[in-house]
């Protein structure tokens, strides 16, 4: 009592049958804390059953409860008083106070826990906290999430107090509290954010199949739509580009390339290495790869800089992919290669040169 000063104190036990509860056998040891079925971590409930230990602490079996009060049921709690003392010396007022902050720390834990495990492999909003190690730290209001360096946008700024989205892709439940991470550079991200803007995504007639991404720079996505009056690009686009402007100023300028998705293979390909125009592919299925014929001023848009548009296509494919222009020259990439500084710079010397020598055609 807040106002008088006076404690009561009461146990409360649960009435349990047979079929709620085990019993330990002679001798066997009981792990951890027994707390009534409602209250119990997953991990606390043997998996075989589904039951769980019997704990005379906590538990009263239905037969002895309705000695004590008739027409009790299975799960219905029982309190019983206990003494009540005027004086307590310092150690036990002190046990008292840690035990009970102690609880409420796990009640609090535990509630946040399940509050963000709705949350997880969606987009959340929070303000930056601070900034520690290159580590960003987000105020979610009940708990404080970190979004850590490596998923982060490359050159991306974060200033106190401003507020940010990111991607929950993890929770964990530790002894020190509830660890959140967030990610800005993950794929679903980008999902995330296109089922906001875009109500076709959200409700299932437009599907994202795939993305491949390089987080800062560009992206591509491949879409299809389920019902034919609709177009899964323009869906995604937006009437004159607001529903993809508004993702790409949320990711910070990071140009997306929105893509149909085909089951055909030479055609996927072919919208993959979009905006370069393809003159004609040929699929080798048994080794997953690919050789594409491109106009020679097609080749450097089809490589893209640094390689990054024949890169990202073939993530997006799963092929390996060989480009070749007319006059002889090739490409070949696979999923994981990151090398093409020197063949787009080879690429747009040879255009610069074809512009100056047909000054007219080029203009």
């Amino acid at each position: 009592d807040m106002d008088s000063g006076k404690t009561e104190f009461v146990q409360v036990k649960v009435a349990v049958d047979e079929s709620m509860v085990k019993f330990r056998k002679e001798g066997e040891e009981a792990e951890g804390t027994n707390f009534p079925e409602r209250d119990m971590p997953e991990n606390d409930i043997p998996e075989d059953d589904g039951k769980i230990y019997f704990n005379e602490e906590h538990h009263m079996l239905l037969k002895d409860a309705k000695l004590i009060k008739r027409g009790v049921v299975a799960g219905e709690e029982l309190i019983f008083p206990l003494e009540t003392k005027e004086d307590y010396g310092r150690i036990a007022a002190q046990t008292a106070k840690q035990v009970i902050v102690q609880k409420i720390r796990e009640a609090e834990k535990e509630s946040v826990y399940q509050e963000f495990s709705t949350m997880l492999n969606n987009v959340v909003s929070g303000r930056v906290q601070r900034v520690e190690g290159g580590n960003v730290f987000v105020d979610l209001g009940r708990t404080t999430a970190i979004l850590p360096r490596e998923e982060q946008i490359p050159g991306e700024r974060y200033r106190q107090g401003e507020r940010i989205k990111a991607y929950l892709y993890a929770i964990e439940e530790t002894p020190k509290g509830v660890n959140i991470r967030l990610s800005r550079s993950h794929p679903q991200f980008i999902t995330k954010l296109f089922e906001m803007e875009a109500p076709e995504i959200a409700n299932g007639v437009v599907e994202i199949k795939n993305i491949a991404r390089e987080a800062g720079a560009r992206s591509k996505i491949a879409v299809t739509s389920h019902e034919e009056n609709i177009d899964p690009v323009g869906s995604c686009v937006g009437q004159r580009g607001v529903r993809v402007n508004t993702i790409t100023n949320e990711l910070g300028g990071e140009k997306i390339d929105i893509i149909e998705w085909s089951d055909k293979a030479e055609q996927f390909i072919t919208n993959s290495l979009s905006p370069a125009k393809v003159a004609k592919v040929e699929i080798d299925e048994q080794n997953h790869q690919a050789q594409i014929d491109v106009d020679d001023d097609q080749f450097s848009l089809a490589i893209g800089k640094g390689g990054q548009n024949v890169r990202l296509a073939a993530k997006l494919t799963g092929y390996k992919l060989d480009i070749r222009s007319t006059s002889g020259e090739n490409a070949k990439v696979d999923t994981e290669d990151d090398d093409f500084d020197d063949l787009e710079e080879e690429a747009e010397e040879e255009a610069k040169t074809e512009t100056a020598e047909k000054p007219e055609e080029a203009k």
